[in-house]
């Protein structure tokens, strides 16, 4: 006869069985992390090549960037291939998690920033480049894995573009304008004159033949001279050529002028102003606010100009000669240098770009010439201003003005009246304040008055291209 197990030998048995299971299932896990450990390998990594230029030239940026998440990066090199030569660009090693491992440290992205062109690998001739990047999965210990690759071939560009010039006698004055009439090559994306910072475009001549284009540029008032005046031509990736081409230069050095500032006259410009230019910052005294206005503003004002320029329509615009004020008298030359003085001492020094030109109070103020309209509003130090377009980046300014007649985006033609002329801004009496700007540059209006320049600098150039009577 068999006894009954006591409940004592009972309790044995089961905690020996989930033992021995909880034995069981450590030795699979254990197994499991080996397998995994031995075989699995990380995924494929991602791999992004990111030039900043369409083509290889002289120096182009390139960006590669690598990430892989899951288990992290393990090695990454970039090299550079043309013509069967292979340049070593970037090798770095990384420690990516285990295959067993589900969380810890490691590099999940990195990026690098090259540069790519002739000046970093002399060895790049004209034609194609392959960028190839190879980023190894996280290994297993008995396992590498395939590497991602991931490849991008670029044309390579050496030469700039070429450049012609095909007009002659061109003759500047500081301060003034010309123009050029050149050829570039199919690769041109961006000509023009380059004075210094200062950057004059080219558009297409008119009626021209292949590759044929002009320029209207200026010497700038404060350019003492051409040594920096070049016609350039640039490709896609920044191969440059250039060519000097001015052939004399005759100097206007600005007149130096001095401007008595009174408190009357202050506390006018100062108030008007700032009510009409609300973002303007409150120095908390007179001249201090003054100055914020002679100065800041007018630099911002400056600034505004040359955006505006962009707007200029590529096309002629006007047909006749320019008109000035009629019956103004000149009260001021252009660029001139003013130094201005507050009781009995200096407090500032700015250049007066444009002609005041005053004849009677309220006096109509006529379009100088056909042209659409760009700004009719209180602008800052030159207080309600008129700006029309004449095309090809050629705008006038009449400013000062205490009406203005006329509105943005509106055509206008040749003695239109715009207003009428006022002392609103930074004027101490009824006038004109009259500029014409290339490009957002104040340049000598005297030039444009006179029908024989026009003739003499522009149509003897451009020909048929220019629509102007004379």
């Amino acid at each position: 006869m068999r006894l009954a197990p006591s409940t004592d030998s009972i309790r044995v048995h089961r905690r020996r069985s989930r033992l021995r299971l909880v034995l069981a299932l450590l030795g699979l896990a254990a197994l499991a992390a080996a397998g995994l450990g031995a075989f699995r390998t990380g995924p494929a990594p991602a791999i992004e090549i990111r030039p900043a230029l369409p083509a290889v030239g002289r120096a182009t940026p390139v960006v590669i960037e690598v990430a892989e998440p899951a288990r992290g990066l393990a090695e990454v090199t970039v090299e550079l291939a043309q013509n069967g030569v292979v340049v070593p660009l970037a090798e770095e090693r990384f420690t990516p998690l285990s295959g067993w491992q589900l969380w810890g440290a490691r590099t999940e992205r990195k990026s690098w920033r090259l540069e790519i062109g002739k000046m970093a690998q002399p060895a790049l001739v004209e034609g194609e480049v392959t960028i190839r990047v190879r980023a190894t999965r996280a290994p297993a210990w008995l396992r590498k894995g395939e590497p991602a690759l991931a490849e991008l071939t670029l044309p390579v560009r050496l030469t700039a573009p070429s450049l012609a010039v095909l007009s002659s006698q061109h003759y500047v004055a500081q301060g003034g304008c010309e123009a050029v009439v050149y050829r570039v090559g199919k690769t041109s994306v961006r000509d023009g004159v380059e004075v210094g910072e200062r950057f004059f475009q080219g558009y297409p001549l008119p009626g021209g033949g292949e590759g044929e284009r002009f320029a209207l540029f200026a010497v700038p008032y404060d350019e003492a001279g051409v040594e920096r005046v070049k016609l350039v031509a640039a490709d896609e990736v920044g191969n440059l050529r250039s060519a000097s081409f001015v052939d004399q230069f005759f100097p206007f050095p600005p007149r130096e002028a001095s401007v008595q500032l009174e408190v009357p006259f202050l506390e006018r410009v100062v108030a008007e102003i700032r009510e009409n230019t609300p973002e303007l910052p409150d120095r908390g005294e007179l001249v201090a606010n003054y100055l914020e206005i002679n100065r800041e503003l007018r630099k911002t004002n400056a600034a505004e100009l040359v955006t505006l320029a962009a707007r200029s329509r590529p096309e002629f615009l006007w047909r006749a000669g320019f008109l000035a004020l009629p019956g103004g008298q000149v009260m001021s030359s252009f660029a001139d240098h003013r130094t201005y003085r507050y009781g009995g001492r200096e407090i500032d020094q700015e250049y007066h770009l444009g002609f005041d030109l005053a004849s009677v109070a309220r006096a109509d103020v006529p379009a100088a010439n056909d042209g659409v309209v760009v700004l009719a509003r209180y602008f800052g130090i030159y207080g309600n201003t008129v700006v029309v377009d004449h095309g090809f980046g050629l705008m006038s300014l009449y400013s000062h003005l205490s009406a203005i007649a006329v509105e943005d985006g509106q055509v206008v033609t040749r003695g239109q009246v715009l207003g009428r002329s006022g002392m609103t801004g930074l004027a101490g009496g009824d006038h004109l304040h009259f500029s014409f700007l290339l490009h957002g540059l104040p340049v000598r209006p005297v030039e444009w008055w006179d029908a024989h320049w026009i003739g003499d600098r522009l149509k003897r150039k451009l020909g048929p291209a220019l629509p102007w009577a004379g």
